[in-house]
């Protein structure tokens, strides 16, 4: 697995910006329960059970005349009064919160250009056609990183015309004639896998502290009251 070249000072819009490029896979790890129990499920890929860094992945499509940057990716996207659940495109400005997401990365393929054409022009007919994101599949390789003799095998809750974020970037990738994760099937595949890709690739990380989400606070003060209600001396001493 290439190191990563480790990257400080900049902010999470920043990082995009400069490292960012057409048909770059891209990774983020949020700070939130959920995020984090993503990145907890995924120690079972580490020899040491280390948790991954990494929540979520998705695929650069480059800059556009707004001048921003834009990813297709394939999440669930909750706002008030609208709810988008598959494929689609956002700018990358979504994941500009570095206290959300601590945890930026962006791999470079050195795809050729018509590798590029190749990858985008399937992922924007997912979005098209309103591929969905799949709940169901993620079960199913929760249960595949815990049972590693599954990993190669068909996720056991496949669905058609579905996909979770990393198994979408390693399907699209997969139409420009790269296998991201060749002992892994295309729908058990993790960001983690995608992190720990074996092809010739630069990479680059940055990480921050984590700040302690509002539940750990909360938690943390129950321990410490339990703790001093402990210690304090009894009527009897």
């Amino acid at each position: 697995m290439s190191e990563p070249i480790q990257i400080t000072g900049l902010t999470n819009g920043e990082f995009f910006q400069q490292y960012g490029g057409v048909g770059r896979i891209g990774f983020v790890g949020g700070a939130d329960p959920t995020n984090r129990l993503i990145a907890r499920a995924q120690r079972h890929i580490d020899a040491d059970g280390v948790w991954s860094h990494w929540s979520h992945a998705f695929l650069f499509q480059g800059p556009r005349v707004d001048g921003h940057h834009w990813i297709i990716e394939s999440d669930l996207d909750i706002h008030r009064k609208m709810i988008r659940l598959g494929v689609q495109e956002n700018r990358i400005a979504k994941y500009s919160d570095d206290e959300a997401y601590p945890a930026v990365g962006i791999i470079d393929l050195g795809l050729t250009t018509e590798q590029q054409q190749q990858a985008l022009t399937h992922a924007l007919e997912l979005v098209s056609t309103g591929t969905r994101y799949s709940l169901r599949e993620i079960v199913g390789t929760i249960w595949a990183l815990r049972h590693p003799d599954w990993r190669p095998k068909e996720n056991l809750l496949k669905q058609e015309k579905s996909f979770y974020c990393s198994a979408f970037v390693r399907h699209v990738l997969g139409r420009a004639g790269l296998n991201l994760a060749p002992d892994v099937a295309e729908k058990n595949t993790t960001p983690e896998h995608l992190w720990r890709l074996p092809l010739p690739h630069t990479k680059w990380l940055m990480l921050r502290d984590r700040k302690p989400t509002k539940l750990a606070r909360v938690v943390g003060k129950v321990r410490a009251h339990a703790a001093k209600r402990r210690n304090r001396p009894s009527a009897s001493d």
